[in-house]
């Protein structure tokens, strides 16, 4: 028994309109970001550094970033004078990053964006699409995350 070769375009493909999408939203926020000397991943991250600081070891994991992205990310946030670490307090092993006045400037310019863009799809899309979405979206990631997709 040969199992029919099965053709697909690329229009009809999952990934294909999950990474189309993707591009695009990158591609706004970045040319957003570049009025600000920013980039959307510099965005996400002063999004996700809490006001009364963020150990550097839960940042990652917050954000799904390897530690080697997420090392070189705080070292250019650093840097650009965005971001400064301080040891913790009660354990001096413990380093939190803190912004600066310049990132958060910049992480309420992001929010301001991310608001938008979130007003803007909610206006155009009803609520029960954007459930399924969101549902669709969720139940992929599951499937990944069971590492159940390749089957040899």
């Amino acid at each position: 028994y040969i199992q029919e070769e099965i053709i697909m375009k690329p229009k009809e493909t999952v990934d294909f309109h999950i990474r189309w999408s993707w591009h695009n939203i990158s591609r706004m926020y970045n040319l957003k970001a570049s009025d600000f000397g920013g980039t959307m991943a510099i965005g996400y991250t002063l999004l996700n550094i809490d006001k009364d600081g963020t150990p550097s070891t839960k940042l990652g994991p917050k954000m799904g970033m390897e530690p080697r992205s997420l090392t070189r990310m705080i070292k250019s946030l650093e840097e650009n004078g965005l971001i400064e670490r301080r040891s913790d307090s009660k354990d001096k092993r413990l380093v939190n990053l803190f912004l600066t006045k310049k990132g958060e400037d910049l992480r309420k310019k992001a929010r301001e964006y991310v608001i938008q863009f979130n007003e803007a799809i909610y206006e155009n899309i009803n609520e029960k699409d954007i459930k399924t979405c969101f549902d669709v979206l969720k139940k992929i990631n599951f499937l990944i995350d069971q590492n159940n997709i390749f089957k040899n």
